[in-house]
């Protein structure tokens, strides 16, 4: 059993993260050629191929939930722009700006530059579309540890079938991709500890090509790794718990109203996070009447590892705006979304 390092699965983390950014703008790049917001388009005699306009595209964000305001709608373009999925035309402005200017995706030009991450995730994929296109698909949902993981499958079992679906002509050739498609965070142990080896150990897909992504995903930054020091009086795992309200003692110093939290210059950074809940909840507890703030962070649970902590502002859930909502109507929000919780908050500034 080969024990990955820290830095190891730091890395495959940072991969992993820029696959799901790279998913994302592909996803953005199809709905816009559907929605004809990409076109050929002339200016000074001169015809760009393939391009949009900057502002169209913010007003589409907003217009179809995909940010909360243009400001959002900016961070997510600038974030393709960083990651290479898009840029400007002339290559003149290195940041998006929400003119009147071109902009064009890499794929969309041949300007893309194909390096060893993205044919691994090209191949990735492609083993991905054929196996779930199977009918007796091997991968499945396995509890380990008394945790619940999807698409799963042992590391001989995959080493089998790639063998019988011609994706590689020798056992040590398959398990070679494995162990690149580990580095690359596509797969990893269920535990995130080991690296892939022909054995009966579990695995699983951590990339799901065929989620169909909120592009606000791409503004999660990379957390922390994690720790198991308290951030909070007690640990509840459970998040809503119908305690009575004054069992809670208020972290905040004192009460901060909306208008001091959007006030210029206010002392607060704006993060979006990704939780995944688990199979008892997402780890945290929300107080407020609006706005709403973190009261409790469960050191061992999914919030406290996608970097949640006390004394954060809840700004959206899942891209809608929750400033002004009380914690009963943000819980009911959470609820009834997706396991995967995309949380956007404001962190308060030590000065």
């Amino acid at each position: 059993m080969e024990l990955l390092s820290g830095d190891f699965q730091r890395q495959a983390r940072v991969y992993q993260i820029k696959t799901e950014v790279g998913l994302a703008g592909e996803q953005l790049r199809l709905r816009l050629h559907n929605a004809k917001l990409i076109r050929d388009r002339c200016r000074n005699t001169l015809t760009y191929p393939n391009t949009f306009v900057a502002k169209e595209v913010v007003n589409w964000l907003i217009e179809h939930k995909e940010a909360a305001d243009r400001e959002t709608a900016i961070n997510i373009m600038q974030k393709f722009i960083e990651t290479n999925v898009i840029h400007h035309v002339c290559d003149q402005y290195p940041t998006f700006k929400d003119a009147k200017l071109f902009y064009r995706f890499r794929s969309d030009d041949g300007t893309a530059s194909p390096n060893k991450h993205s044919r691994m995730v090209n191949r990735s994929r492609k083993i991905y579309e054929k196996m779930t296109a199977q009918e007796d698909c091997i991968l499945q949902v396995r509890e380990y540890d008394s945790r619940r993981y999807r698409r799963t499958f042992l590391g001989n079992q995959m080493l089998d079938w790639m063998l019988a679906n011609r994706q590689a002509t020798t056992r040590e050739g398959a398990e070679q991709i494995c162990r690149s498609m580990l580095e690359f965070g596509v797969i990893q142990h269920v535990t995130g500890l080991h690296n892939f080896s022909d054995s009966d150990m579990v695995y699983h897909f951590v990339v799901n090509f065929r989620r169909r992504r909120k592009l606000m995903e791409v503004l999660v930054e990379l957390p922390e790794q994690r720790q198991d020091s308290p951030d909070s009086p007690f640990c509840l795992r459970k998040l809503g718990c119908e305690l009575p309200h004054g069992s809670f003692v208020c972290v905040l110093s004192r009460p901060v109203t909306m208008e001091e939290l959007l006030a210029p210059g206010a002392p607060y950074v704006r993060r979006t996070l990704s939780i995944s809940g688990d199979d008892v909840g997402w780890g945290f507890v929300v107080r407020g009447t609006g706005p709403c703030h973190v009261q409790a962070v469960d050191p061992g649970g999914p919030a406290a590892y996608a970097g949640l902590k006390i004394r954060q502002f809840i700004v959206a859930v899942n891209g809608v705006n929750c400033l002004s909502m009380t914690y009963h109507n943000i819980y009911k929000q959470i609820v009834a979304g997706p396991r995967n919780l995309l949380l956007e908050i404001l962190d308060p500034i030590e000065l």
